[in-house]
Protein backbone atom coordinates (compact mmCIF):
# COMPACT_ATOMS: atom_id res chain seq x y z
CA UNK A 1 0.00 0.00 0.00
CA UNK A 2 2.91 2.63 0.96
CA UNK A 3 4.62 1.88 -3.13
CA UNK A 4 1.44 2.69 -4.42
CA UNK A 5 0.54 6.07 -2.13
CA UNK A 6 4.31 7.14 -3.33
CA UNK A 7 3.54 6.84 -6.81
CA UNK A 8 0.53 8.70 -6.01
CA UNK A 9 2.32 11.26 -4.40
CA UNK A 10 5.52 11.77 -6.88
CA UNK A 11 2.42 11.70 -9.44
CA UNK A 12 0.85 14.52 -7.63
CA UNK A 13 3.99 16.51 -7.13
CA UNK A 14 4.73 16.23 -10.78
CA UNK A 15 1.59 17.64 -12.23
CA UNK A 16 1.72 20.80 -9.93
CA UNK A 17 5.46 20.81 -11.30
CA UNK A 18 3.72 21.11 -14.53
CA UNK A 19 0.90 23.35 -14.18
CA UNK A 20 2.90 26.41 -11.84
CA UNK A 21 4.51 27.93 -15.80
CA UNK A 22 1.30 27.47 -17.47
CA UNK A 23 -0.51 30.57 -18.71
CA UNK A 24 -3.69 32.08 -18.05
CA UNK A 25 -4.81 30.62 -21.42
CA UNK A 26 -3.53 27.65 -21.23
CA UNK A 27 -5.26 27.30 -17.64
CA UNK A 28 -8.52 27.97 -19.52
CA UNK A 29 -7.52 25.37 -22.54
CA UNK A 30 -9.89 22.54 -23.42
CA UNK A 31 -8.84 19.26 -21.98
CA UNK A 32 -9.00 15.97 -22.87
CA UNK A 33 -11.84 15.26 -20.68
CA UNK A 34 -14.81 16.16 -22.59
CA UNK A 35 -16.53 19.74 -21.44
CA UNK A 36 -13.69 20.38 -18.62
CA UNK A 37 -11.07 22.73 -19.16
CA UNK A 38 -7.28 22.26 -17.96
CA UNK A 39 -8.43 24.33 -14.67
CA UNK A 40 -11.41 22.01 -13.99
CA UNK A 41 -9.48 18.47 -14.36
CA UNK A 42 -6.96 20.25 -11.94
CA UNK A 43 -9.47 21.11 -9.81
CA UNK A 44 -11.29 17.47 -10.31
CA UNK A 45 -8.14 16.18 -8.72
CA UNK A 46 -8.01 18.30 -5.67
CA UNK A 47 -11.56 16.83 -4.99
CA UNK A 48 -10.05 13.37 -5.64
CA UNK A 49 -7.62 13.50 -3.11
CA UNK A 50 -9.57 14.27 -0.59
CA UNK A 51 -12.31 11.60 -1.16
CA UNK A 52 -12.98 9.20 1.20
CA UNK A 53 -15.89 6.42 1.41
CA UNK A 54 -17.97 8.94 4.07
CA UNK A 55 -17.75 12.19 1.51
CA UNK A 56 -18.09 9.89 -1.63
CA UNK A 57 -21.61 8.37 -0.07
CA UNK A 58 -22.87 12.17 0.70
CA UNK A 59 -21.97 13.43 -2.60
CA UNK A 60 -23.66 10.74 -3.99
CA UNK A 61 -27.01 11.25 -2.38
CA UNK A 62 -26.70 14.70 -2.71
CA UNK A 63 -26.40 14.12 -7.01
CA UNK A 64 -29.26 11.36 -6.61
CA UNK A 65 -27.06 8.72 -7.63
CA UNK A 66 -25.39 10.45 -10.82
CA UNK A 67 -22.11 9.70 -11.29
CA UNK A 68 -21.26 12.89 -13.50
CA UNK A 69 -23.38 15.16 -11.26
CA UNK A 70 -21.62 14.36 -8.49
CA UNK A 71 -18.14 14.99 -10.11
CA UNK A 72 -19.14 17.72 -11.72
CA UNK A 73 -20.51 19.47 -7.91
CA UNK A 74 -17.04 18.27 -6.35
CA UNK A 75 -15.20 20.21 -9.17
CA UNK A 76 -16.94 23.42 -8.47
CA UNK A 77 -16.40 22.94 -4.86
CA UNK A 78 -12.81 22.40 -4.58
CA UNK A 79 -12.38 25.43 -7.29
CA UNK A 80 -10.37 28.10 -6.48
CA UNK A 81 -11.00 31.84 -7.68
CA UNK A 82 -8.07 31.40 -9.68
CA UNK A 83 -5.78 29.02 -11.35
CA UNK A 84 -3.05 29.90 -8.71
CA UNK A 85 -5.33 29.43 -5.65
CA UNK A 86 -6.49 26.23 -7.26
CA UNK A 87 -3.06 25.16 -7.53
CA UNK A 88 -2.14 25.71 -4.07
CA UNK A 89 -4.79 23.53 -3.26
CA UNK A 90 -3.59 20.56 -5.17
CA UNK A 91 0.26 21.27 -3.23
CA UNK A 92 -2.04 20.95 0.14
CA UNK A 93 -3.49 17.84 -1.22
CA UNK A 94 -0.42 16.36 -2.67
CA UNK A 95 0.30 13.87 0.08
CA UNK A 96 -2.84 13.02 1.55
CA UNK A 97 -3.55 9.61 1.90
CA UNK A 98 -7.94 9.85 1.66
CA UNK A 99 -9.50 7.26 -0.69
CA UNK A 100 -13.10 5.87 -1.88
CA UNK A 101 -14.14 2.39 -0.97
CA UNK A 102 -12.31 1.15 -4.32
CA UNK A 103 -8.58 -0.96 -4.91
CA UNK A 104 -5.59 2.07 -4.65
CA UNK A 105 -4.40 1.32 -8.16
CA UNK A 106 -7.68 3.29 -8.97
CA UNK A 107 -5.85 6.43 -7.31
CA UNK A 108 -3.12 5.56 -10.02
CA UNK A 109 -5.98 5.96 -12.54
CA UNK A 110 -7.16 9.09 -11.88
CA UNK A 111 -3.65 10.67 -11.68
CA UNK A 112 -1.92 9.09 -14.80
CA UNK A 113 -5.13 9.14 -17.49
CA UNK A 114 -5.92 13.05 -16.01
CA UNK A 115 -2.75 13.96 -15.71
CA UNK A 116 -2.93 13.24 -19.86
CA UNK A 117 -5.80 14.65 -19.65
CA UNK A 118 -4.31 18.25 -19.22
CA UNK A 119 -0.78 17.56 -20.64
CA UNK A 120 -1.56 16.10 -23.89
CA UNK A 121 -3.56 19.35 -25.21
CA UNK A 122 -0.70 21.66 -24.18
CA UNK A 123 2.61 19.47 -25.68
CA UNK A 124 3.77 18.55 -21.88
CA UNK A 125 5.23 14.91 -22.30
CA UNK A 126 5.84 12.95 -18.68
CA UNK A 127 7.74 9.86 -18.85
CA UNK A 128 5.65 8.06 -16.34
CA UNK A 129 7.43 4.82 -14.03
CA UNK A 130 6.17 1.65 -15.57
CA UNK A 131 5.51 0.50 -12.11
CA UNK A 132 2.76 3.03 -11.72
CA UNK A 133 1.58 2.19 -15.31
CA UNK A 134 1.03 -1.06 -15.06
CA UNK A 135 -1.13 -1.73 -11.87
CA UNK A 136 -3.38 1.13 -13.26
CA UNK A 137 -3.90 -0.67 -16.56
CA UNK A 138 -4.42 -4.21 -14.49
CA UNK A 139 -7.01 -2.08 -12.19
CA UNK A 140 -8.75 -1.22 -15.45
CA UNK A 141 -9.17 -4.21 -17.16
CA UNK A 142 -10.23 -6.06 -14.69
CA UNK A 143 -13.28 -3.64 -13.55
CA UNK A 144 -16.63 -3.70 -14.89
CA UNK A 145 -18.23 -0.82 -16.69
CA UNK A 146 -20.15 0.09 -14.11
CA UNK A 147 -17.62 0.93 -12.49
CA UNK A 148 -15.80 3.19 -14.52
CA UNK A 149 -14.28 0.34 -15.47
CA UNK A 150 -13.22 -1.75 -19.15
CA UNK A 151 -13.04 -5.25 -18.06
CA UNK A 152 -15.16 -5.87 -21.08
CA UNK A 153 -12.40 -4.79 -23.29
CA UNK A 154 -10.16 -7.21 -21.85
CA UNK A 155 -12.62 -10.17 -22.99
CA UNK A 156 -12.30 -8.82 -26.77
CA UNK A 157 -8.46 -7.86 -26.71
CA UNK A 158 -5.18 -8.80 -25.48
CA UNK A 159 -3.17 -6.15 -24.28
CA UNK A 160 0.96 -6.16 -24.40
CA UNK A 161 3.30 -3.33 -23.77
CA UNK A 162 6.44 -3.61 -25.69
CA UNK A 163 7.93 -1.20 -22.51
CA UNK A 164 7.01 -3.90 -19.53
CA UNK A 165 6.69 -6.75 -18.05
CA UNK A 166 2.29 -6.69 -19.24
CA UNK A 167 -0.10 -8.65 -21.07
CA UNK A 168 -3.68 -9.08 -20.01
CA UNK A 169 -7.01 -9.90 -21.71
CA UNK A 170 -7.96 -12.53 -24.81
CA UNK A 171 -8.06 -11.86 -28.13
CA UNK A 172 -6.21 -10.31 -31.06
CA UNK A 173 -3.38 -8.78 -29.41
CA UNK A 174 -2.95 -5.05 -29.08
CA UNK A 175 0.84 -3.90 -29.32
CA UNK A 176 2.48 -0.57 -27.91
CA UNK A 177 3.61 1.68 -24.69
CA UNK A 178 2.32 1.22 -21.70
CA UNK A 179 0.92 4.51 -21.41
CA UNK A 180 -0.65 4.45 -24.29
CA UNK A 181 -2.57 1.25 -23.62
CA UNK A 182 -4.00 2.41 -20.49
CA UNK A 183 -4.96 5.77 -22.71
CA UNK A 184 -7.44 3.27 -24.45
CA UNK A 185 -8.29 1.26 -21.38
CA UNK A 186 -9.51 4.60 -19.47
CA UNK A 187 -11.27 5.53 -23.45
CA UNK A 188 -9.10 7.67 -23.86
CA UNK A 189 -7.66 7.95 -27.61
CA UNK A 190 -3.72 6.82 -28.08
CA UNK A 191 -1.56 8.92 -30.03
CA UNK A 192 -1.70 8.70 -33.67
CA UNK A 193 0.53 5.42 -34.55
CA UNK A 194 1.71 4.27 -31.13
CA UNK A 195 -0.33 1.27 -31.48
CA UNK A 196 0.14 -2.00 -33.16
CA UNK A 197 -1.97 -5.46 -34.02
CA UNK A 198 -5.27 -6.80 -35.06
CA UNK A 199 -6.81 -5.63 -31.90
CA UNK A 200 -6.59 -1.88 -32.87
CA UNK A 201 -9.53 -2.71 -35.01
CA UNK A 202 -11.47 -3.36 -32.07
CA UNK A 203 -10.94 -0.76 -29.88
Amino acid sequence: MSDIWNLVHAERHALVDDLSSLTDAQWQAPSLAEGWTVHDVAAHLVDNATATTWRLVKAMVKARGNFHRQNDTGLRAAKGATPQATLERMRAVAERTDTPPAPLASRLVEEIAHGEDIRRPLGIVREYPVAAIVPAIGYQLRTPHAFDGTKSLAKRVRFVADDADLAIGQGPELRGPALELLMVATRRAPREGALSGPGRALI
